[in-house]
């Protein structure tokens, strides 16, 4: 009897464990299933829409930096000192220049090419390449007549000459000088990358484009 009793003892208690690791096991299955479905829910959905958008941003600057090519950085180091011989020649015509139209011609290529020095100058220091040197625009740029440069002997010629004959020889050579420059501008527009490279190309092409114009007029009326 006492057996049989200790057997039935030992069935209920069994029966008993059982029956709890099931609900335990029911209970575990459905907050694993809760959890889950809501960390995957209420997880993944901020994760697709916000992890995308710090890397975006962090990404802008680098892509406009490292959007930039060889093309971009020659033309950055090519300007720069076609742009100061230009400026160093307007400034020539303050003193020198007998017509009121080369004077005003003069001083608005001045104040349209040095803010540019300062962009491209900006550009170059952000890449981390070299600016070119002060001085080295007379033959070293232009020496090859590719990029409409004067040379030392031709830039030393305008600073001796005065009145007309200054007015003259000003107007031909900067319009050389402006055709360089457009022809730079054109190979940054076909083979560059940085967006703003190639929009100061263009409107580099536009502004010296029409300033050749107005001078070929200037030069009939010499």
């Amino acid at each position: 009897m006492t057996a049989k009793r200790s057997l039935v003892r030992r069935a209920t208690a069994v029966a008993a464990a059982t029956t709890a690791a099931l609900v335990l096991a029911a209970c575990g299955g459905n907050d694993t299933g809760d959890s889950g479905s809501a960390h995957s829910g209420g997880h993944d959905a901020p994760v697709s829409s916000s992890a995308p958008s710090p890397s975006a941003s962090a990404s802008a600057p680098a892509s406009q930096q490292g959007g930039r090519n060889a093309a971009d950085v020659a033309f950055a180091q090519g300007m720069i000192p076609h742009h100061r011989q230009a400026v160093e020649m307007a400034a020539l015509a303050a003193t020198r220049a007998e017509s009121a139209e080369v004077k005003a011609l003069a001083d608005e290529i001045k104040k349209a090419q040095d803010p540019e020095i300062k962009t491209l100058s900006g550009w170059l220091t952000a890449w981390g390449e070299p600016l070119p040197a002060e001085g080295g625009g007379h033959g070293g740029h232009g020496g090859n007549g590719t990029s409409g440069m004067m040379t030392a002997e031709e830039m030393g010629s305008l600073e001796k000459a005065s009145g007309k004959a200054f007015d003259t020889a000003f107007l031909r050579l900067m319009i050389k000088h402006h055709e360089g420059a457009v022809a730079m501008a054109k190979t940054e527009q076909s083979g560059g990358a940085y967006p703003q490279a190639k929009e100061m190309a263009g409107a580099i092409i536009t502004s010296q484009s029409a300033e050749i114009a107005r001078m070929n007029t200037l030069l009939g009326k010499s």
